[in-house]
């Protein structure tokens, strides 16, 4: 009987410079966490101890820090819950090849235990996204993403799970929970620049799928393969103005181009061929 195993990226790291003829590539040491997730922390944390402060000097403050907390305690059980009874949880013997590029992401990360990994089908979303409840760390992958793997696509997974795992190595599940009176104040500035950290994250550990990883979210799993990733990256160029601006400013995610211009790899101008199956391990 044959078995499929998917490949793991190498290690590799790169930063992006911008020059008038395009986007250059360059091997270097870059540090994975982005400077505005640093900078946007201290922000969030000194706004948050602040508002904290205030609402700690009266006993109503202190009722409503409390209610607040239980109403988030109760609404992520709720979710976690949901995604445990309806999810597919994956394992050695249940998808054991996505299981394998998690377990070995998670080991050279330094995640310990592996997180528990769940596919839901969500409609043809393409997504995934990292949880946490009561210490437990969660990843959900959307069932689309998965089929992608099983259709030549096992590095962008990789990235993907890649990035959710790096979600969960900065704690930002834990961070983005903490910082909820900031997040009135800032908007989702901090969630934006931990994108960016995540993206980073990826794209050191599996940068063979960082770019097919991110253009995917883009196109969709079967109209990836033809997106020009140059064009799609000098759209932080062209697609401006106060709109796009301000849509930007009231999302949790970067824009797709600024996060796909920041990555740090070679955008190539020609549109990328079809994998014919040749990079699989088989036994």
């Amino acid at each position: 009987m044959t078995q499929k195993y998917f490949s793991i990226c190498p290690d590799r790291e790169v930063i992006q410079e911008k020059d008038e003829g395009g986007f250059m590539s360059r091997s270097n040491s870059v540090p994975l966490v982005h400077p505005k997730e640093k900078l946007y922390f201290r922000i969030s944390l000194a706004i948050t101890i602040f508002v904290y402060l205030i609402l700690a000097i009266t006993v109503t403050g202190l009722i409503y820090i409390a209610v607040a907390a239980c109403i988030s305690l109760l609404l992520r059980g709720l979710y976690v819950g949901s995604i445990r009874a309806n999810g597919i949880r994956v394992s050695e013997k249940q998808f054991p090849e996505v299981y394998r590029i998690a377990a070995d992401l998670a080991e050279r990360m330094g995640i310990h235990p592996v997180p528990a990994i769940y596919v839901l089908q969500a409609g043809g979303v393409l997504n995934a996204l990292a949880t946490k409840l009561v210490g437990v760390n969660y990843v959900v992958i959307y069932s689309d993403v998965v089929e992608l793997a099983y259709d030549q696509g096992e590095k962008e997974l990789a990235f993907v799970i890649c990035h959710e795992l790096a979600h969960i190595k900065r704690r930002h599940v834990v961070w983005h929970m903490l910082f909820a009176p900031a997040m009135l104040l800032m908007a989702s500035s901090y969630t934006r620049a931990c994108e960016y950290t995540c993206d980073r994250y990826g794209a050191h550990y599996c940068p063979e799928g960082a770019i097919g990883g991110l253009i995917v979210l883009a196109a969709g799993k079967k109209l990836y393969h033809n997106v020009n990733a140059f064009e799609l990256g000098n759209q932080v160029n062209t697609e401006t103005g106060f709109w796009v601006s301000m849509a930007e400013t009231l999302s949790s995610h970067p824009t797709l181009p600024k996060r796909l211009t920041a990555l740090g790899l070679e955008l190539s101008s020609s549109t990328p061929a079809k994998r014919t199956g040749t990079d699989d391990a088989r036994s």
